[in-house]
């Protein structure tokens, strides 16, 4: 009677060793490619947040009637306000459709689309926006009056701009920053001062 021989196939064992490293090499090489991703994603290519600023507010038309007998004015106004986005990451920023806002004592007055874009890394876009008052809204107010009367009209300006940084293609991050202007309207000298900003970044 024979035996049944209960040796392996030493070619097959060799092929199965074989397979079994290039299997491990390949998860391991595929697991340092992922470590080595992140790595780079929060270090080197972290996402940074964008700068919106605006440099100045530069009045561009004033025109004012003032009748005292009937407590009336006639006012309109147009600004140009210079506004740079600054993009401080290693890869390009994209941001969508936004509006700057002009504010008289808290209420809204005018408003000037801010068309979408996208910046470079490591670079800064600037642009001109041209703001006119809705004299309807602002001479609804009860205080404008006064300001004309004193000779000051104290205005505020606001931007905000949302975006996203994809970081190596993969991670997408979204950004929201925002400028906040504080100045006046000189009448008589027909001029901007007192100017004061606040800036504020969100990721």
């Amino acid at each position: 009677m024979e035996i049944a021989s209960s040796t392996k196939d030493p070619k097959s064992i060799r092929s199965r060793r074989r397979r079994n490293t290039c299997i491990g090499v390949s998860i391991a090489t595929v697991l340092l490619l992922i470590v080595l991703i992140v790595i780079l994603a929060f270090t080197v290519f972290k996402a940074k947040r964008p700068i919106t600023a605006i440099n100045s507010v530069a009045l561009a038309d004033l025109d004012l009637s003032l009748n005292i007998a009937r407590s009336a004015v006639g006012l309109n106004i147009t600004l140009i306000v210079d506004v740079s986005i600054t993009n401080p990451n290693k890869v390009g920023f994209s941001y969508s459709n936004s509006t700057a806002l002009l504010n008289y004592r808290g209420e809204l007055i005018g408003e000037a689309p801010i068309p979408s874009g996208r910046i470079n890394a490591n670079q800064s876009k600037r642009m001109n926006i041209t703001v006119t008052i809705m004299a309807d809204r602002l001479l609804r107010s009860s205080t404008v009056l006064s300001d004309v009367v004193a000779g000051s009209i104290p205005l505020n300006t606001y931007t905000r701009i949302s975006g996203k940084v994809r970081i190596l293609g993969i991670f997408k991050i979204r950004v929201v920053s925002s400028t906040s202007c504080d100045f006046t309207i000189d009448i008589s000298d027909r001029k901007i001062g007192d100017q004061q900003c606040s800036y504020h970044t969100k990721i």
